[in-house]
């Protein structure tokens, strides 16, 4: 797991107010509620960090994301454009792609579906697409071996809080091959809980500042 740090600066700091966490023992429907509350704040302080210690903090996830897709060995990387204040993966992707990898970018095709990947080089021509965020507009679909995956909120444990519709679990768990899967966002978003349901699945490494 592990690259999870805490960050006492102000701008960095948790939410001063997170929605009460419910019992051990919640069923679904509250733990789902809680999700929809937790994530619209986290995304809001997201938003609000200053932009100085974004531009600090996002080199140091620069760093240490550079060092682990190096380390992994993977010819074929997953990664995302950023939205709604996450951390931006694209200059190290583009680093990582001159020195010889591949890279892939996620489409939305159908609500409930898995994702599908096409190959993305700075050429490609993009469409906007679900939330207006730029994907491939046409290509094969292709699997990467490693996928570079946004947080909203995470936990010691490795579990993702996204934007709730379920896209990467679902897409992780179709593919025949199970891909190795790096979380990456801001120290903000760390939480105790995501409160993991049957449908969940754990990242295999989370990293943020620090």
């Amino acid at each position: 797991m592990g690259d999870v740090s805490e960050d006492s600066r102000p701008g960095l700091e948790a939410p001063a107010e997170l929605p009460a966490r419910p019992g051990g023992d919640a069923d679904w429907p509250t733990v789902r509620t809680w999700r929809k509350e937790t994530r619209s704040a986290l995304i809001a302080r997201r938003v609000a960090i200053p932009s100085d210690d974004r531009i600090a903090c996002s080199r140091q996830i620069d760093l240490a994301l550079a060092q682990a897709v190096q380390a992994s060995g993977a010819g074929l990387i997953g990664f995302y454009w950023p939205f709604r204040g996450e951390y931006d993966p694209r200059g190290v992707m583009a680093a990582l792609r001159e020195q010889g990898a591949r890279l892939a970018l996620p489409v939305i095709v159908a609500k409930g579906e898995p994702l599908v990947f096409r190959e993305w080089s700075p050429g490609s021509l993009m469409v906007q697409g679900i939330w207006n965020i730029p994907t491939p507009e046409a290509g094969d679909p292709v699997q990467p071996d490693l996928l570079v995956v946004p947080l909203v909120g995470f936990d010691g444990q490795g579990y993702r809080l996204g934007y709730g519709g379920g896209f990467y679990d679902r897409t992780i768990a179709a593919m025949p091959v199970r891909p190795r899967t790096i979380g990456v966002g801001f120290s903000l978003g760390r939480l105790e809980t995501i409160y993991p349901q049957p449908h969940d699945i754990a990242l295999d490494r989370v990293i943020t500042e620090g």
